[in-house]
């Protein structure tokens, strides 16, 4: 009987689907990739590859891990969003998304998901090398697995661990150049690791209800604003640690150094300035300059390889 009910639902869906136009549906399924979270993973990945390198990379090698970094990415964030349909439908936040508003059915966005993640491995398999397709992949799973179907709904640490799936790529970077890993690459990783929560829960802040309201344990739903910025001091006091030792391990300049300690100094102080007086017009600029500060520190690290070895 459920499945005869729901049955008048799927066939709505499915002419809902059909009937859109081609560039609505091609614009669904780009969006179903996130790809403004792309974005932010690619300026880590390839000023990570020129420290790798010691200088400008083979155009080809930075391109191909692009393509198939961006293609990994991209198939996580659709299984993402086909799992996170129900709660979508319900938060502000969410519910322009494309499978909210039926742009393609939940079996199309499935399956264009797992067809982008099996073809980014084979690509980054045979453009690349295999470590890198397989650190691609496992920070698929993981996003998938342990974030989205395990933690996310479960436990106010959601997107600290889950967090490592973010910080992936420079180990995948990395790994495009040398063909294996060492402590520079997970230093980096623990950069970006440990800045994705003040990153998320600097927005969150301003979401906190949308949250709250599908009873998702983000960190400001359930802990005070004040106990939240606490945890987002924290965390980037730790962030600007790592990226100063990242300057010892992967010997850099003085342009990386002097970049690092006045970032972190800048993004400390405006997590100091939530803590004081925790507000949502303060989160945010936590948040936006959180993006601003990841750009600037990744960009400063590619400069300074490139002027030290150009």
């Amino acid at each position: 009987m459920g499945s005869a009910a729901a049955l008048p639902h799927r066939v709505g869906a499915v002419l809902k689907q059909s009937r859109a136009p081609l560039r609505t549906r091609v614009a669904g399924y780009v969006a179903l990739t996130k790809p403004r979270i792309i974005e932010l993973l690619l300026i880590t990945t390839v000023p990570t590859m020129v420290v790798a390198e010691r200088g400008m990379p083979s155009g080809w090698l930075m391109l191909n891990t692009v393509i198939g970094g961006t293609l990994s990415a991209g198939g996580a964030n659709a299984m993402n969003m086909f799992i996170d349909r129900d709660i979508d439908r319900i938060m502000q936040r969410t519910k322009g998304r494309p499978l909210v508003t039926g742009v393609m059915t939940p079996r199309a966005a499935l399956t264009f998901a797992i067809g982008i993640e099996a073809f980014s491995f084979l690509y980054l398999w045979y453009w690349v090398n295999l470590l890198s397709a397989v650190l691609a992949l496992s920070a698929c799973l993981f996003y998938v697995l342990v974030y989205t179907l395990w933690l996310k709904r479960r436990s106010r640490q959601n997107i600290v661990i889950g967090g490592a799936a973010g910080a992936a790529p420079v180990l995948i970077g990395w790994a495009a150049v040398t063909g294996g890993l060492g402590w520079a690459p997970w230093i980096l990783f623990g950069v970006m690791f440990l800045w994705t929560p003040p990153h998320f829960w600097a927005l969150a802040i301003k979401y906190k209800d949308d949250y709250a309201s599908v009873d998702v344990p983000m960190l400001p739903s359930v802990a005070s604003l004040r106990d939240t910025a606490v945890q987002i001091v924290g965390y980037t006091v730790a962030v600007w640690a790592l990226s100063i030792a990242f300057w010892w391990s992967a010997d850099l300049g003085a342009v990386y150094l002097v970049s690092a300690v006045v970032l972190g100094a800048a993004f400390t102080w405006l997590t100091i300035v939530l803590l004081r007086k925790p507000t949502t017009r303060n989160a945010m600029k936590v948040f936006t300059f959180s993006i601003t500060y990841v750009t600037l520190l990744f960009g400063a690290m590619a400069l300074d390889q490139l002027i030290s070895h150009g």
